[in-house]
């Protein structure tokens, strides 16, 4: 049998650092939020640290850049989030970044992950979101060449991916991860009335199936966002179809 080289107890004592609460630092210039996510954050034995704007912050990582999540507000004096979100890169690339705002869009989240960004929250926040957020940052994959580029995560929940379409063209199923780790299936169904709406847009227009893939992980993206949860049945119906999606990625009649 072959004996581990440390015991638990000599290994955890070499890496002290596995001992240590996890740090966060809240970059917001809102005292009140800043206070209501450092008491939820303590209460569940995290190391807090705060800043009221970008520049203060970056006098903090300047001089102590060990943190391991960072909540920052897009909303900012001086300085937007997401070119505070650029500095932190630099200055503090090991953290992991967790966007947060009342005033965005998917658009805006998805570019906040092409930045760095691990999270995207939407407020008001709840203590549940914030923890959640926090866990799901601490095991986030850090190495973007390693991660996934083209999944998103949005209140703690990110889609993996689309499933195989083949069985029912009118479904498209998505395997999204929780922010406690667990998996769960989504199925966005495209209702009748989803074509013909497409159709009365763009009349004898070729769509093709991805179009549809598309649309349809836009709608559960959306869904997260405005609930901060995926829906509970497992299923939505999508009855729309954005018209600008549809005129960039449609092939009008005629036209190969």
């Amino acid at each position: 049998m072959v004996r581990p080289s440390l015991s638990p107890c000599r290994w955890l004592l070499r890496n002290k650092e596995f001992l240590m609460p996890a740090r966060v630092l809240i970059i917001d210039d809102e005292e009140n939020i800043r206070q209501m996510l450092r008491l939820t954050l303590e209460t569940a034995e995290y190391e807090v640290g705060e800043a009221g704007d970008g520049m203060e912050a970056f006098a903090i990582l300047g001089g102590d850049p060990a943190w391991n999540v960072i909540l920052l507000d897009q909303r900012l004096p001086i300085m937007e989030g997401t070119e505070v979100l650029r500095r932190i890169i630099v200055l503090a690339p090991q953290a992991r970044v967790v966007m947060m705002t009342a005033f965005a869009s998917v658009e805006l989240a998805v570019q906040a992950m092409k930045l760095g960004a691990t999270d995207f929250l939407r407020k008001p926040l709840t203590p549940e979101i914030v923890r959640n957020a926090v866990v799901a940052a601490l095991g986030a994959v850090k190495d973007h060449e390693k991660a996934d580029t083209r999944s998103v995560t949005m209140n703690g929940f990110t889609i993996l991916s689309s499933l195989d379409i083949a069985k029912q063209p009118n479904e498209r199923r998505f395997m999204v991860r929780r922010p406690n780790g667990q998996e769960q299936e989504v199925v966005v169904e495209i209702a009748p009335e989803a074509r013909d709406s497409a159709e009365r847009i763009m009349p004898g227009a070729t769509i093709d199936e991805d179009l549809w893939t598309t649309q349809a992980e836009i709608f559960l993206s959306d869904f997260i966002w405005n609930d901060g949860d995926v829906p509970h049945s497992g299923r939505l119906v999508l009855r729309g179809i954005d018209r600008n999606l549809l005129e960039q990625l449609a092939r009008p009649k005629g036209k190969k």
